[in-house]
C-alpha cells in the first residue's frame, strides 16, 4: 500500500527533480507558463480586493482577503505554471550541481518577466471591463499601490524574505501530498497566513502596481483612495521598481536560501557526511 504523503527527505529529492526539469524547459515554454502564473495570481489578487475592500476593521479585512487570495496559488499548483517565488526552490537542484548558476538565473529572469506580463494583462482587462467601479475598488487599488510604493528598501526587503519563507514552505508542503485534496489544504492555509500578515510578494505586487497606476488616471478613484499627496507622488514607475527590486531580492533570499538551501543542507549535505562516516 502506497504512502499518503512523501517524507521530508523524499520531498527534497522531488524538489531537486522538479528544479532540474524546470531549468531545462524551452525558454518559450517557460515564458508562457510564467504568463499563466501571473494571470492566476492576479485573478486571486483582484478577487480578494473586491471581497475585502469595503471592510473597515483591518484584521477582518485581511482575513477576508486571505480566504480568497489563495485561489491564485492553487491554480498555479494544480493547473501547472511557473511562479517566480516558487521557482526560488531551484536552489536545491543548483546546490546538488544538477543545474548551473546560469540556468537558474535564466529561469528566474524569464519567469519574472512572464509573471509581470500575465499580471499586467489581468490588470488591463479589469480596468477595461470597468470592474473598478464596483463600490470603491478603484480607490482601494490606488491606496494599495501607493502604500506599497512608499515602503522603504529595508522593510520591503525584510517583508519579501518573510513572504517567500511561508510561500516556499507552502509549495514544499504541497509536494508532500499525493492527491488534489491534500494539495488544496496545504496550498490554502499558509497563503491565508501570508495575506493576513501583509508580507510583500513580487508577483502579486506586479498586479497591484499595474492596476494602481491605471486607477490613478481616474480622478474619482484618486479622491476615493484618501491617500496623502506624498504617497500618491510615489505611485509612478520609479516607485514601482523601488518596491519590486527589494521585494524580489527578499523573495529569493526567503525561498532559495532560507527554505531551499536549508533543506538541501539537512537532507543532502548532512546525509552525505553521514554516509562517508559510516563507510569509514
Amino acid at each position: 500500500m502506497s504512502k499518503m504523503m512523501l517524507s521530508p527527505d523524499e520531498i527534497t529529492t522531488y524538489v531537486e527533480e522538479v528544479g532540474y526539469k524546470k531549468a531545462n524547459n524551452k525558454s518559450v515554454q517557460t515564458l508562457f507558463l510564467g504568463i499563466c502564473a501571473g494571470i492566476f495570481i492576479a485573478l486571486g489578487a483582484y478577487a480578494s480586493s473586491v471581497a475585502s475592500h469595503g471592510i473597515s476593521d483591518p484584521g477582518l479585512q485581511k482575513f477576508v482577503a486571505g480566504i480568497v487570495f489563495p485561489v491564485g496559488l492553487i491554480f498555479v499548483l494544480i493547473c501547472g505554471s511557473e511562479l517566480f517565488t516558487g521557482n526560488a526552490l531551484l536552489s536545491v537542484a543548483w546546490a546538488e550541481k544538477r543545474i548551473t548558476t546560469g540556468q537558474m538565473f535564466k529561469n528566474w529572469a524569464i519567469v519574472w518577466i512572464g509573471n509581470f506580463i500575465g499580471a499586467a494583462l489581468v490588470a488591463v482587462l479589469v480596468y477595461a471591463a470597468g470592474l473598478l467601479t464596483t463600490g470603491t475598488v478603484g480607490g482601494y487599488a490606488v491606496k494599495v499601490a501607493a502604500t506599497k510604493a512608499s515602503i522603504e528598501f529595508g522593510p520591503a526587503l525584510a517583508s519579501g524574505i518573510l513572504c517567500n519563507i511561508i510561500v516556499c514552505f507552502c509549495v514544499w508542503g504541497t509536494y508532500a501530498a499525493k492527491d488534489v485534496t491534500g494539495k488544496l489544504f496545504m496550498g490554502f492555509f499558509p497563503i491565508l497566513a501570508f495575506v493576513i500578515a501583509g508580507f510583500e510578494h513580487c508577483v502579486a505586487n506586479m498586479y497591484y502596481f499595474t492596476i494602481g497606476l491605471l486607477a490613478k488616471t481616474n480622478p474619482a478613484f484618486v479622491e476615493a483612495s484618501h491617500v496623502s499627496a506624498e504617497k500618491l507622488d510615489n505611485l509612478n514607475l520609479a516607485g514601482v521598481f523601488s518596491n519590486l527590486l527589494p521585494v524580489t531580492i527578499g523573495n529569493i533570499i526567503g525561498g532559495a536560501v532560507i527554505v531551499g538551501l536549508t533543506y538541501w543542507f539537512i537532507f543532502r549535505k548532512c546525509n552525505a557526511k553521514n554516509d562517508v562516516n559510516k563507510a569509514a
